[in-house]
């Protein structure tokens, strides 16, 4: 496992709330092998990749103002099972500059017509139309002396993807609509896809996106609380998979003999606060005493 801190969108990003990301891993148990890699220290790599595909043919330079970039950068809200857009190409495609004079960002040129397939493990074959596919930008416009910027979300993931020898990509069902576009930009660069994954998303009771009006969402403050890691494990990975049975109390080391993609659901789960506080109390009376006290201890 490599851990990787997507952070190139600097607005976004926060050095606290990657600490808490890091924290939280660690609490929970979740270990990992290489890094963590900041995709804001790669920033040649990407530059070097969009050049390649500028000139294999699979990129254009795109003079349209900055405010057009919209789309593509990242995952869309509810966008599994909605209708993406149509959308029109622009004439910097042609080699008709929009606004010459200014620097320009570096856009993939999506084939016109045709379909983009791919095997998802969780929802099965996937097709999506190329016309409902925009010219997604690869590189942002550059900042004084430099002549491109930062890397869009796109193009980062797959170098990574590439560069790390990713042979899985396991995440949320809303990144769907992202994933012909990365097809598109592994086969453009020449590289394999990984096997993807679309894993169903965690709502709150109300049936809408998990947020801070249905409580914690940091995984810090259950810590806080006094939950145990192991529970806590064992409550997340029943949010949309199942062993194929009615067993629920499954400790860490069984639920890794036991996991595999083919049981991933692809219906949305409900985070049932009375649930997790369930789970707590069954490993709090169920774990050996020489295991409870080092847990009771560090939390």
């Amino acid at each position: 496992m490599i851990l990787r801190v997507e952070d190139t969108d600097a607005e976004r990003n926060k050095p606290e709330l990657v600490q808490g990301i890091l924290d939280g891993l660690k609490w929970l148990g979740v270990d990992w092998d290489e890094g963590p890699f900041y995709q804001s220290q790669r920033t040649e790599l990407y530059r070097a990749a969009a050049t390649k595909l500028l000139a294999n043919g699979n990129a254009y330079l795109c003079y349209c103002a900055a405010e057009k970039y919209a789309g593509g950068d990242h995952a869309e809200e509810g966008a599994e099972g909605s209708q993406i857009r149509r959308v029109t190409r622009c004439s910097c495609r042609d080699g008709k500059p929009s606004n010459p004079g200014v620097k320009p960002a570096i856009r993939f040129k999506v084939p016109l017509g045709g379909t983009t397939k791919f095997f998802d493990a969780v929802f099965g074959e996937r097709e999506f139309s190329n016309d409902e596919i925009e010219d997604f930008v690869l590189l942002r416009s550059g900042k004084g002396e430099e002549e491109f910027g930062q890397s869009m979300y796109q193009l980062g993931v797959v170098v990574d993807d590439i560069d790390m020898r990713i042979t899985h990509v396991i995440r949320g069902a809303d990144h769907i609509s992202n994933t012909p576009k990365q097809v598109l930009l592994y086969r453009a660069l020449g590289a394999e896809p990984p096997v993807f994954a679309h894993v169903p998303l965690i709502l709150g009771a109300d049936k809408s996106r998990l947020s801070k009006r249905h409580g914690a969402t940091d995984v810090n403050m259950y810590r806080t609380e006094g939950f145990l890691p192991e529970a806590f494990r064992n409550f997340l990975v029943l949010l949309g998979w199942s062993p194929g049975g009615d067993e629920e109390f499954i400790r860490t080391k069984e639920l890794i003999e036991k996991f595999s993609l083919a049981g991933v659901s692809r219906t949305n789960a409900v985070f049932d606060r009375p649930k997790l506080e369930w789970f707590n109390t069954q490993y709090l009376q169920k774990l050996p005493i020489e295991e409870l006290l080092p847990k009771w201890k560090t939390n």
